[in-house]
């Protein structure tokens, strides 16, 4: 390989961009966005199907709330997200819960990177002054 080829930071100048980004996997979501969005909604088919088995007797209901779940919060979930990533730079979506955390949890954003982000909000100046 030519040494034109690798740039100063080590990376190689003819490799298409798309190699660097995560494939889709289902519905327009990632790998990570996919188990986000499946955890969350087994999450929710738990919180469900615990009191449906209590109160029809039977535990055969919690695994079955939990599948369809699932079903449900990646087709749902995974059009929502679609729509709400469409247009936007790759990594919106993390620096989106990244903001929203460091902005109503701030205790939890230090976890996620939050803290370095800027979340003043107000009136910018650039402190010049005005010339005559």
């Amino acid at each position: 390989m030519a040494d034109q080829d690798i740039r100063p930071d080590g990376t190689v100048a003819f490799l298409p961009h798309r190699l660097n980004r995560h494939p889709v996997v289902v519905r327009g979501l990632t790998a990570d966005e996919l188990w986000v969005c499946a955890s969350l909604a087994a999450a929710a088919g738990l919180a469900i199907g615990v009191p449906l088995a209590f109160a029809l007797s039977t535990i055969a209901i919690v695994p079955t709330a939990i599948v369809l779940a699932i079903a449900a919060g990646v087709f749902v979930g995974g059009g929502l997200l679609r729509r709400m990533k469409r247009g936007r730079p790759e990594t919106w979506l993390y620096r989106q819960i990244q903001w929203w955390l460091a902005v109503r949890r701030p205790l939890l954003a230090s976890f996620v990177g939050g803290k370095v982000l800027v979340t003043r909000s107000g009136h910018w100046s650039t402190r010049r002054s005005q010339r005559p």
